[in-house]
């Protein structure tokens, strides 16, 4: 298991080229990598936007790239933008009767008028950065393994405090029927006191009237429900792909347990502690947001 939050660091250089790469990674839902290269460089933007989406599953990723070269390097000059800038130049001091004439400094500002010879993009520098964008996310997966374990503990912390809440409830559970019936015969005396008789209620159908109200608020399947999610949450949580969708999942499964428990019963003690099953879960919940 692992985290979405990281920062991982790369570099790599060779005889042509040094290259370093950063990436910093957060929460999201999916993975969305955010890359901006160098214009010199865009070609190679899918190839490193393969290696990273093999490597990471979920959250947002952006990268810095930073390339030297250290070979001499020809440029390309735009003599077509350079003679169309010159020509409008003229154009306007002719028709505004203008002095003065360009300079080397105001055409070299001039977007786009001078780039580096595509020969001169080599395999070497396309082989630096992809070594140090696989350097840095070796980096980046360290980072959030360590910080996954973290996580794993918090979330194994927080299990076991449901579990240690489920055995006071189960207790009480056991005894619901009882207390039905404690509660009907109670209910029953009182109005016939009021009735002014003492007839006795037919055992049989106290039973029936018993039986009937303690389904209505059983919640021994919703323990059983609750104890089976737990055990299927640590076992994703050993696993490393789709952890973070599956715990998410099953967490809302876990609140919708917690919840029918709280409404199916006014027995103190099991509302008492099925809150505070909710609260753990809702810790939980705000953990698994950062799991990849």
């Amino acid at each position: 298991m692992r985290s979405m939050t990281g920062f991982g660091r790369g570099s790599a250089s060779n005889e042509k080229a040094n290259a370093a790469v950063e990436l910093k990674t957060v929460n999201n839902r999916f993975l969305d990598v955010n890359l901006k290269l160098p214009s010199d460089l865009q070609h190679l933007e899918n190839a490193l936007k393969r290696t990273i989406t093999a490597r990471l599953n979920r959250g947002r990723v952006d990268v810095s790239l930073q390339t030297e070269r250290t070979e001499d390097v020809s440029y390309e000059v735009n003599r077509g933008l350079i003679t169309g800038f010159l020509n409008a130049m003229s154009e306007i001091k002719e028709e505004f009767n203008l002095a003065g004439e360009p300079d080397v400094n105001v055409i070299a500002r001039i977007p786009n008028i001078i780039s580096a010879r595509r020969a001169d993009m080599s395999a070497d520098i396309e082989s630096a950065v992809q070594a140090a964008l696989e350097l840095s996310l070796d980096d980046l997966e360290k980072m959030r393994s360590t910080e996954g374990d973290l996580l794993a503990a918090e979330l194994e912390a927080r299990l076991a405090g449901i579990e240690d809440r489920l055995v006071p409830i189960e207790a009480a559970a056991a005894e619901v029927a009882d207390e039905f019936a404690e509660r009907l015969k109670k209910r029953i005396d009182t109005i016939l006191e009021k009735l002014g008789t003492a007839a006795e209620p037919d055992p049989a159908r106290l039973a029936q009237e018993v039986a009937y109200l303690a389904d209505r608020v059983d919640i021994s399947e919703e323990i059983a429900r609750l104890k089976a999610h737990i055990s299927h949450f640590r076992q994703i949580m050993s696993e490393e792909k789709d952890v973070g969708k599956r715990l998410d999942f099953l967490t809302q499964e876990l609140n919708r347990e917690a919840n029918t428990i709280t409404s199916k019963t006014n027995n103190l003690s099991v509302k008492e502690n099925a809150l505070a099953i909710k609260s753990e879960i809702e810790k939980i919940r705000e953990q698994v947001q950062n799991v990849e």
